[in-house]
């Protein structure tokens, strides 16, 4: 399973709405809360602050909390990746985005009027003009291009590892386009074939990462020096002898490995 993806949480949308339901929910014992700090979770924290209501578990509600006071200790999500369960992973990382998203949407864009919750934090309604606020995500595609037997990695000019091209979808943009764009502006790499692979949620705060598999028109390539300080075409043998270091909880380290698993290109 692709890491954060799968949450089995009724997000009970069609009750949600309900303040009543809600707090009926919120004060059965089975109720769990999750503490957060300013994007960092908080398990040994006591529960008090403004909550959002995430979904059903089971029979019983799951919440999250941004914390009124700063706690003794906090731990960023991906930290405990591996450490927990799948399912706790996705609700963490869900918790996060919903709080970051409160937190950031206090006031409305359009007047400047302040907001409050409504549906359990899954809308903000602004006091002054009557906007309603809903929480967005920020799309990016992630791709694996391939040309022949070998697949196209880069080396990010912040960063001393190769790995997979990666950018965020612009307005008016398909998620296809995209690929294509985003290929040519690092690596200078003409695309044609796009095939889709899956989707995560990434806890940045609120990502959404598309993964696609590309073939490659030519193997030339012209890096941009801004993005990509590097870009190489790499077997599945250099890819393996090189032991390419990966993040264990990236859609990227999927594509990887998927490609390494499948002897011939798309």
């Amino acid at each position: 399973m692709i890491p954060y993806s799968g949450l089995r949480l009724d997000r009970a949308s069609d009750r949600r709405s309900d303040p009543d339901w809600i707090a009926a929910l919120r004060a059965r014992p089975g109720a769990r809360v999750l503490p957060f700090w300013q994007d960092r979770y908080a398990p040994d924290s006591e529960p008090h602050g403004e909550e959002v209501f995430l979904g059903l578990d089971g029979e019983d509600g799951a919440f999250a909390v941004e914390l009124a006071e700063e706690p003794a200790s906090t731990v960023d999500v991906r930290a405990l990746f591996g450490d927990v369960s799948a399912q706790e992973s996705a609700m963490l990382v869900y918790a996060k985005a919903l709080l970051h998203w409160n937190r950031n949407q206090r006031f409305c864009g359009a007047c400047g009027g302040g907001t409050r919750p409504r549906h359990g934090g899954n809308v903000r309604d602004c006091l002054d003009c009557g906007r309603e606020l809903f929480p967005r995500i920020e799309p990016a595609v992630i791709v694996l291009v391939e040309h022949g037997d070998r697949a196209l990695f880069g080396r990010n000019a912040r960063a001393d590892r190769f790995s997979t091209l990666a950018g965020f979808v612009e307005l008016g943009e398909s998620l296809e386009d995209a690929v294509r764009r985003e290929v040519a502006e690092e690596a200078g790499v003409a695309v044609g074939d796009v095939s889709y692979v899956g989707s995560q949620p990434w806890p940045f705060p609120a990502g959404l990462m598309v993964a696609f598999r590309a073939v490659a028109l030519s193997d030339v390539i012209n890096v941009d020096g801004e993005e990509l300080a590097e870009a190489r075409w790499l077997t599945r043998e250099q890819v393996r002898e090189q032991h390419m270091p990966r993040l264990r909880d990236s859609i990227g380290a999927h594509l990887i490995e998927t490609w390494l698993s499948t002897p011939r290109a798309l």
